[in-house]
């Protein structure tokens, strides 16, 4: 009897709909866990924006996976049907768009409670921004129109995420000062061009296709610091809130990614 995986969660920075190269999506499918995957795109936070699954579509044909799409505005599978083909996937994909309207529908049509029992039974959830955001706890988002704190998430990765740490305006010094108020709990900040793999909550591995890029722990803290990989370490950058030694401060940590070609 084949042993089933821990609760696997991986986090997207990029992907078929961002980027040329396709190494995130390629390391992706290599994490599988079946040499050729049955992957469904759930582009629900677009509103199912038809142009958004023909690109997923266009870009995982040709690759060694059984690629799909599953529509939520215009449904077409019963409960029964519904459930049994999401429990069918190796890989369920969530693309990105807004992230409470994606989570609101999900729940009118039952698909958080299957995403969950898709994930108990071994399927890799992933996704990029607002597919990334709905994994955890609470999010950092624009679904309401400036940046504000969700705390809706379906709860499979503890804590909060920040996706587009370092690719939109605004996104760090606002999550820090979420993060440090405590209208977010800690969590992980993910910059573009990384990609990140959980178990059971814990991170396992984080990869990166563009050099520099990180993914980072943020926690409410005294001290505030951004360390460099590995090491305790140097000031905050000026102008975000927690100062060294100041109360209310953030501690964000950087974890050493491994660059996209290089062995694991």
């Amino acid at each position: 009897m084949a042993l089933v995986p821990g609760r696997r969660v991986a986090l997207l920075g990029g992907g078929f709909s961002t980027d040329e190269d396709g190494l995130l999506d390629d390391w992706l499918l290599t994490r599988a866990g079946n040499p050729r995957p049955r992957v469904c795109f759930l582009p629900t936070a677009s509103g199912d924006a038809p142009g958004y699954a023909d690109r997923f579509l266009g870009a995982f044909r040709s690759r060694a996976c059984v690629p799909s799409v599953l529509p939520l505005f215009r449904r077409e599978l019963d409960d029964d049907a519904l459930r049994t083909f999401l429990l069918a996937q190796d890989v369920v994909y969530v693309g990105g768009g807004n992230t409470a309207n994606m989570l609101a529908v999900w729940r009118v049509h039952g698909v958080d409670r299957l995403l969950r029992e898709a994930c108990d039974r071994g399927t890799l959830l992933c996704g990029i921004s607002a597919g990334a955001n709905c994994w955890a706890d609470a999010s950092h988002t624009d679904s309401f129109g400036p940046l504000a704190s969700l705390r809706d998430g379906l709860g499979l990765l503890p804590g909060s995420l920040c996706p587009h740490y370092d690719g939109e305006p605004g996104r760090r010094p606002s999550y820090r000062q979420a993060v440090a108020e405590g209208t977010l709990p800690g969590g992980w900040a993910l910059e573009d061009g990384v990609g990140a793999l959980f178990t059971d909550g814990r991170l396992t591995e984080a990869v990166t296709r563009r050099p520099g890029a990180r993914l980072y722990r943020v926690e409410p803290g005294g001290l505030g610091t951004r360390g460099k990989p590995g090491t305790p370490g140097e000031p905050t950058r000026p102008g975000v809130p927690g100062a060294p030694g100041e109360p209310g401060g953030v501690d964000e940590h950087p974890v050493p990614c491994r660059p996209l070609g290089t062995a694991p």
